[in-house]
This record gives structure tokens, sequence and C-alpha cells, in this order.
């Protein structure tokens, strides 16, 4: 089995991965370096999901590196959360995928388009899935939490949820209304609804925090800011 290792240095972080014989898969442009005796491919996907791919927010492309060694990937001002995927489906936000061990599958999935729009995502919404025995990596702006629903509704205000396990239905919402919502004066909120599980990023690290109010214009469109 893959180790994980997050390293905390000046106040960035950085993911290393021990291998002994074991595959990884990493989203692209990540690696910082390789040690040992590592092979990396790049298996291209389908036409179709190449296509999807570009006009969404979402790479489709995951590098795989096998053998015996240490991948280290980029720093990053951002965190990383550790989690079992297991035999639940789990629905990543775009740009969260960071790494997973060999044996949990990858896929790609497209966002109901009418809640995705009132949400601020756009049209196309293309999101990372991952299912199967073993570990997934997520880069995140802070902390993260895991939620439980049971049969049950959560409201969320700005892009805290990083994701879902495929039990919860998204959809947007007005808290209390669109009356009490519109003098209160909050915006549509996302709301999650079912049975299931939620990775959620209530706060963010200070740095992270002030580096994008420092920087609105390079403040990515997804984040949690908006």
């Amino acid at each position: 089995m893959a180790r994980f290792t997050v390293r905390d240095v000046e106040g960035m972080r950085q993911l290393r991965i021990d291998l002994a014989g074991e595959t990884v898969r990493t989203v692209r442009g990540a690696l910082s370096r390789l040690e040992g005796d590592i092979r990396m491919t790049a298996p291209l996907p389908g036409p179709g999901t190449l296509l999807r791919s570009m006009i969404s927010r979402e790479g489709a492309v995951r590098p795989r590196y096998t053998g015996s060694g240490a991948v280290h990937l980029q720093p990053s001002m951002r965190g990383y959360h550790v989690f079992e995927a297991r035999e639940m489906r789990w629905i990543l936000e775009p740009g969260v995928f960071w790494a997973a061990e060999g044996d949990v599958r990858l896929g790609l999935r497209l966002e109901r388009i009418v809640p995705s729009l009132f949400a601020g995502d756009g049209l196309f919404k293309l999101q990372t899935t991952v299912v199967g025995e073993g570990k997934v990596v997520i880069n995140a702006p802070g902390p993260v939490e895991e939620v439980a629903i049971d049969d049950a509704e959560i409201l969320v205000k700005g892009r805290l949820v990083l994701g879902r396990t495929d039990g919860l239905r998204f959809s947007t919402k007005r808290p209390g209304g669109l009356i009490r919502a519109l003098i209160a004066g909050e915006p549509l909120a996302r709301a999650y609804r079912g049975t299931g599980k939620l990775l959620v990023c209530w706060t963010p690290y200070w740095n992270q925090y002030i580096h994008d109010m420092m920087n609105p214009d390079l403040r990515p469109s997804s984040g949690l800011w908006e």
C-alpha cells in the first residue's frame, strides 16, 4: 500500500508518496521530483472524455507512477486531505482531485445543468469520481471535515463542499424562502439532500486566505470566495 505524507515547510504544504512496487495516479502537471526506480505513463482517455474536459475546468489526463521510490508533488499554500474511498462512489468538485492509489477507479461525470447554472458553476461542470479500495488525496484550501447526512438536507453558503458521496443530490435553494432570503441579504445556497457524506472545508488556512484577498485576479473561478 502506498504511503502518503504531507510536509509543512515555511507555510507551504507538499505531498510525498512512497511506493514499494505500487501504482498511484495524480493530477496532470503536479510532479515536482521522482526518487528511485519509478516509471511514469500517461494513458489518454477516449475522445468523448477529452472533448468534455476541454469545455470544463476538470482535466481528463491522470499520469500513472509505478515502481519503488518516492513521488514528490508540487508544494502549495493550500493543504491536502487523505481519505479512504472504499466502495462508496465519491463525487469531487473540479480542481480538487490530487492523487489516488492505483486500485481506486477514477471517472468523470457531468453535473446536472440547471443546478450547475444557478450555482454559478457554468453550463458544463465536469467532476472527478473515485471508488474502490485505496487512499485518495484532495487539494483543499484548509482543514477538511467529513460530515455525515442521514436522510436530511444541509445548506452551505459558498463553495465549501469539496466532495460528496453519490447518495446526496445537489441543488440550489434560498434559505428561508425567496422573500426572507432577500430581506436578510442571503444569496442562493448550495443544498445537499439524501443520505451520505460530505467533505467540507469550513475555514481556510490564513496564508491562503490572505493570498486570495490580495490577488483577486488570480483567484480561481471555482474558489471558495465567490
